[in-house]
């Protein structure tokens, strides 16, 4: 990764939301979201004011899991390192939360693809899951025979060599990135002690879309 650092604002990540809820995201016929936890939180409830169809419609639910790539290097440290293996922080209930999945148009909301690791463990981890919710249910249960589709959102994509893999039906047909990056560092603003200087950084080091500047130059 490289260090250079480029910064979204709340009004970024809101108006990114609000453009994918009202473009390709609609397709998706979404009834609920999964947030990951902490990235995903803030999106996902952009996102639910704007997939409403009616304003008197009901909310979509949202629900949260929470998964960490960082593990501890020592027990007195506080230093972090990308660890090898995901771990589960927070998860759905099998008897409730999994079983409410059924049969659900169900979008994965995270704000940054990185390396995907998250993602396809988190796609992969829900899919067997509500797999074996649904075979927990009773014979004569309407909801035995519904298919559950998974969808994911994320705000910025890094245009990278990936470690994880997602279905190819689902990087075709059920996956958007509101925007494409080069491998930055990108700088949220629920992560600034100081909103003022995110912000004035961010008029200096906006994020910058690597495919909108492709087809620009290639325009021009």
């Amino acid at each position: 990764m490289s260090d250079q650092k480029q910064y979204a604002t709340y009004n970024d990540v809101h108006n990114l939301c609000k453009e994918a809820a009202k473009g390709p995201l609609e397709k998706f016929q979404i009834n609920l979201i999964i947030a990951i936890g902490g990235g995903g939180y803030i999106p996902a409830r952009i996102l639910r004011s704007f997939l409403k169809k009616t304003p008197d419609a009901p909310n979509i639910p949202i629900q949260a899991i929470g998964l960490s790539l960082y593990e501890r290097l020592g027990t007195d440290s506080v230093e972090e390192a990308p660890g090898t293996e995901v771990k589960r922080l927070q998860w759905l209930d099998m008897n409730s939360s999994m079983a409410n999945l059924i049969g659900k148009n169900v979008l994965i909301v995270d704000e940054v693809d990185d390396t995907r690791t998250t993602l396809k463990y988190a796609v992969e981890e829900l899919e067997k899951d509500v797999e074996e919710a649904r075979k927990q249910l009773p014979a004569e249960d309407e909801k035995k025979n519904k298919e559950t589709k998974f969808h994911v959102f994320v705000l910025h994509n890094k245009d990278k060599a990936k470690k994880g893999d997602l279905p190819k039906d689902m990087t075709a047909n059920r996956y958007h990135a509101a925007v494409t990056t080069g491998d930055v560092w990108i700088c949220y603003p629920w992560e600034a002690e100081n909103i003022e200087q995110h912000d004035r950084e961010a008029k200096l080091h906006p994020i910058v879309d690597t495919k909108k500047t492709t087809v620009e130059e290639s325009s021009t």
